[in-house]
């Protein structure tokens, strides 16, 4: 259904370089995709490469992304991040999620949305709060942790299908059934299971 709906997998964050987008990801964390796009707007006209960031003081990149929440040590994970990228990986993004996830602030979500975004390689899926939203109400996992999430719908799905899962369900809870208490009876994915349209597991 996900793949009929959302054929080609695209996330809606900005950018024009693959370390612009690894850095989105980052600051995208408890964080909308809007609010991002917003402050990279600018942002991403003086930071384009893992040099740009690996050599930003940080004072100045925590005031230039100030509007995002954490943004503190987000600051700190992109400088240090991109220090490993230039020092070890020739400022690119590297293809495995081990090597992603040795970065500060990059953990098994941000490595698969980026690692699916910049090189179309799934290792695994990445699961936030839309993911495991509809995980829990579709009776596809009893975890809560989002890592374990993820485990769980990789044993489900076949691995040819797992590029469809994350911004799939990210676009149809944004735009089809969102979180909030509401008659989706009518949707898609409810018809396929019905039980579903009575449950609203917590955000968290």
């Amino acid at each position: 259904m996900l793949k009929k709906m959302y054929p080609h997998p695209k996330s809606e964050l900005r950018y024009t370089t693959p370390i612009q987008f690894l850095v989105a990801v980052i600051l995208s964390a408890q964080c909308t995709d809007k609010k991002v796009n917003d402050c990279t707007e600018e942002l991403f006209k003086k930071y384009k490469t893992a040099d740009d960031f690996a050599k930003a003081k940080l004072t100045t990149l925590q005031r230039e992304i100030s509007s995002i929440p954490f943004y503190r040590n987000k600051a700190k994970y992109i400088i240090n991040s991109c220090k490993i990228l230039k020092d070890s990986f020739n400022g690119e993004i590297p293809k495995t999620v081990k090597e992603l996830t040795g970065l500060p602030g990059v953990a098994y979500k941000t490595a698969n949305v980026v690692l699916g975004e910049v090189h179309n390689i799934w290792e695994g899926i990445a699961t936030d709060t839309h993911v495991r939203r509809f995980a829990l109400r579709f009776d596809l996992t009893e975890n809560t942790d989002l890592t374990k999430i993820s485990k769980d719908l990789e044993c489900l799905i076949p691995k040819k299908d797992w590029k469809y899962i994350n911004n799939g369900l990210v676009l149809y809870g944004r735009y089809v059934c969102p979180a909030r208490e509401h008659d989706c009876s009518q949707h898609e994915l409810t018809k396929v299971w019905r039980k579903s349209a009575t449950r609203w597991p917590k955000a968290k």
